[in-house]
């Protein structure tokens, strides 16, 4: 049960990382980032739709308006944009937790003479 999730928890970190680059890429239709950047905003905002104190109704809007936005969003975002990305992200988590993968890219930025 634990193991699941904390699966769970680096899966969602790492769509957060790809959602960052997409909507920083410039092959990004507009729509697309205002409608990611809705969606962060909304979830950071301590201000909600509907109060969190009315009982299920509170928490439902933010079920609801999050997914929605990313949904609509990524309907709008090029497949391979989001391929790109989400490669850029595998690339570097591989590289902070590969020492041979992080030595090689250190030996690489070396200049030698």
């Amino acid at each position: 049960m634990l193991d699941r999730l904390m699966a769970a928890a680096v899966a969602f970190k790492r769509e957060i990382a790809v959602y960052r680059l997409v909507a920083r890429d410039p092959r990004t239709p507009r729509i697309a980032a205002i409608l990611l950047g809705l969606a962060v905003a909304h979830a950071a905002s301590p201000i909600d739709l509907i109060p969190d104190f009315i009982p299920v109704l509170g928490y439902l809007d933010d079920a609801i308006v999050i997914p929605l936005l990313v949904f609509l969003a990524r309907r709008a975002i090029p497949r391979n944009v989001i391929l790109d990305c989400r490669r850029k992200v595998e690339e570097e988590t591989l590289s902070l937790t590969n020492p041979e993968v992080r030595a090689t890219r250190t030996e690489k930025q070396v200049p030698t003479s």
